[in-house]
């Protein structure tokens, strides 16, 4: 069991400690081909995860004309990435505390000459002095524990702008309901602006 929990939470390690095995594979995000590689030690390396498609699918970012965007817990840059090929006039910050998905996620901006983001380090928001983002967006991290994903939801609220989103995915067995009332804590609102294959979309506006 104990092997199992170190599998399960590797990719949530600073340094993941694996034989390194990358592949190279392609996939279609919010209408861009966006090619990526991947390695042991990072969330879904053979494909982008339908939780982050889903978010992808319904984060609504064409409303968007221009503004800032963070990616927490970005991993090899799906999620970041997809959005900002979708729109360059938005600039995309992205962090994770995996060292090795960030040194993915600088090579897959490279490979698909994505200039419009800003990918570093950081547990949580240790790290993010922004306090004026328009949206943030996360898939989060559910086997780092409640804690992690606490924080992740009810500290948004300090780095966002008035007006901007918190929106985030996570299936309904593995917390949706908790992290909704977390959110509805933080920001006096919180709606479930999709569900998807027991997938939700949460989305919380910061009000004046």
């Amino acid at each position: 069991m104990k092997r199992q929990e170190q599998m399960e939470n590797y990719y949530y390690s600073k340094n993941p400690e694996v034989v390194h095995e990358e592949k190279k594979w392609d996939f279609d995000i919010l209408g861009n081909k966006i090619n990526f590689v991947t390695d042991n030690g990072v969330f879904s390396k053979t494909t982008v995860d339908y939780g982050s498609r889903a978010l992808l699918d319904n984060v609504k970012i064409e409303s968007m004309q221009e503004g800032r965007v963070l990616d927490l817990g970005c991993g090899y840059g799906p999620i970041g990435l997809g959005i900002a090929k979708k729109n360059s006039k938005l600039i995309v910050d992205m962090v994770d505390v995996n060292e090795l998905a960030l040194s993915l996620a600088k090579k897959n901006a490279e490979l698909n000459e994505i200039e419009n983001v800003n990918i570093w380090e950081s547990s949580v928001y240790s790290k993010i002095e922004r306090t004026d983002y328009n949206l943030i967006v996360s898939n989060p991290p559910i086997r780092a524990g409640k804690k992690i994903v606490t924080q992740i939801l009810a500290e948004a609220i300090n780095h966002l702008s008035v007006g901007g989103r918190l929106v985030i995915v996570i299936q309904k067995k593995q917390g949706a309901p908790s992290a909704k009332k977390t959110m509805e804590e933080a920001f006096n609102n919180c709606e479930v602006i999709a569900r998807d294959k027991g997938y939700f979309i949460l989305e919380s506006i910061k009000g004046v």
